[in-house]
């Protein structure tokens, strides 16, 4: 190929979440030309959707038509919840930023490569200030529900606020930018509207367009969207110094397919981005020097998502307040965390049936029937309200405790998994389930789960990690212990599939933290 009329870029970045974004701006700060590739759409406050019913704004799946910003994908042991667009989860997270527990640094494929809790935590807490990390000052209904439980289970001094990306000041007052000596943009105090996660239509949510790639695009980033890579090629297969073809094709259209050039490539897609790019360029032998590890140790974080929807003749507004608030934990390996949606965005209840937990389907299934006849009026209720968001709680269950699958590329779908450990990630936390039960009782409640859970038996994840995992060597990973690709030089990872071990909360600060410390041992670029 004739590459001299080819734009040529130091890094390119695949994907613009959490790694995606902080690598943006950490090299550009360090002298390097960068073009990062987003298969997502930018979005501003006006774009984002009233309601999770407007699927046109609000889903991915850009082969009906549907160019949101949330993707559900159905696989054999995992539904997975993720994240698409200039920003990546960020858009549709719940906003809370945890450091994980002690077990997380001293577990996993990347134990011994370095003493992480101590190498991370200089990047966590730089990772807390370019988030805006603050703790939740107000508690709503659904929080309070739970400090209810926390005392119930004499567990009260278990009970504790989030720390979380948001800007609440003044609750709906603009002020000149609060983080970054007045080089950001503008933000707008928080009016605890709970639809955090159908995207901030309020300017108070701390995105990632807000932050880090907002003081990218200052120094010269560029930021192309709704395109998807499609393949990376080294231009000599002899010397990799010499870089890598890009080439990249529209995700929302049918443009013209383009190349650029980069000396360094960044792989930031997360795990339903990164990990079948990579599968397929080992595949098709673009990249044939892999790691065999592709794929493996793909984790769930070990949660349990189940919905409690009240059918008190007076209920509270389970609305108000932010996306998850307060957290309550239950033992060394599990919490609970109190999850809600705005007014009106009630799709979710198309998706899910009441929860029945047991290892045979047809027991399952039976189940559900059987609580047709035991709480009729109560399921009817549940069916036919009109306020169901108003009305319900999500309850998030995470534990630390370890199960693994593995991601190889399908016939029929683009991916399938296998099972990897010896107990494939489940629907069914028997914990969990007695929370929501003593909870239901509460708000006269029945529990119900995603309709794959109980048909299926199988978990729904918003944190799905893993598949890019950090090694001694390729044998053991697909990256070393400083992000870099097994077998290619100037090739990185750097998002969720880097995650090694469970941490048991939302991995977004870690993935920060992890980047930022990648991204501060490459140096300047020379000449600069």
């Amino acid at each position: 190929m004739d590459n001299k009329n080819i734009e040529e870029y130091d890094y390119v970045i695949i994907g613009s979440g959490f790694g995606g974004s902080v690598s943006a701006l950490r090299l550009a700060e360090k002298g390097y030309r960068v073009l990062v590739i987003e298969k997502g759409k930018w979005f501003k406050a006006k774009d984002f959707p009233k309601t999770n019913w407007n699927l046109k704004k609000w889903l991915w799946e850009p082969r009906l038509k549907l160019h949101g910003f949330f993707k559900m994908t159905y696989l054999n042991h995992v539904t997975v919840l993720s994240g698409v667009g200039v920003g990546g989860g960020s858009l549709t997270y719940a906003n809370t930023l945890p450091v994980p527990k002690k077990d997380f640094f001293n577990s996993g494929s990347w134990v011994g490569l370095k003493d992480w809790e101590k190498e991370l935590q200089p990047h966590y807490d730089l990772a807390y200030n370019m988030l805006g990390a603050e703790e939740n000052p107000y508690f709503g209904p659904a929080d309070e529900l739970i400090k209810e439980l926390s005392v119930d289970l004499n567990r009260e001094k278990d009970f504790d606020t989030t720390k979380v990306a948001v800007h609440f000041g003044e609750s709906g007052k603009t002020v000149d930018d609060p983080y970054f000596n007045g080089k950001g943009p503008e933000r707008t105090g928080c009016i605890h509207c709970g639809a955090c996660m159908t995207g901030c239509r309020h300017n108070a949510k701390n995105t990632l367009d807000k932050n880090y790639l907002y003081l990218a695009q200052q120094l010269g980033v560029t930021i192309i969207a709704e395109h998807e890579v499609f393949d990376v090629l080294p231009i000599n297969d002899t010397n990799e110094e010499d870089g890598y073809e890009v080439f990249f094709k529209s995700s929302t259209g049918k443009q013209k397919k383009k190349t650029v050039i980069a000396k360094n490539i960044i792989f930031s897609g997360g795990v339903m981005g990164t990990v079948p790019l990579l599968l397929k360029l080992k595949e098709k032998k673009s990249l044939p020097n892999l790691s065999e590890m592709i794929g493996c140790n793909i984790r769930t974080n070990n949660e349990s998502l189940l919905l409690l929807t009240s059918t008190e003749k007076n209920p509270k507004d389970y609305t108000k307040g932010i996306a998850i608030g307060s957290i309550l934990h239950i033992d060394k390996n599990s919490h609970l965390e109190p999850v809600r949606y705005g007014k009106g965005s009630s799709f979710f209840k198309m998706l899910t049936i009441p929860s029945v937990q047991h290892k045979l389907a047809i027991v399952r299934i039976l189940g559900v029937f059987g609580i047709l006849f035991k709480a009729p009026i109560k399921l009817l209720k549940t069916i036919f309200t009109t306020k169901y968001s108003t009305r319900t709680t999500v309850l998030l269950f995470m534990q630390t405790l370890d199960s693994t699958l593995r991601f190889k590329l399908g016939k029929v779908t683009q991916l399938k998994t296998v099972k990897e450990s010896v107990e494939a990630p489940s629907g069914f936390i028997p914990e969990a389930s007695k929370l929501a039960k003593i909870l239901g009782k509460k708000v006269k409640a029945i529990p119900y789960s995603n309709f794959a859970d109980v048909l299926l038996g199988t978990p729904t994840t918003a944190h799905i990690l893993g598949g890019a995992v950090m090694g001694e060597d390729k044998t053991k990973g697909v990256i070393d212990k400083d992000n870099k690709v097994f077998g290619y030089k100037n090739m990185y990872v750097c998002d969720g599939s880097m995650i090694s071990a469970n941490p048991g909360v939302n991995p977004s600060l870690s993935i920060t933290a992890i980047t930022e410390l990648a991204m501060s041992k490459i140096p300047n670029k020379e000449n600069n």
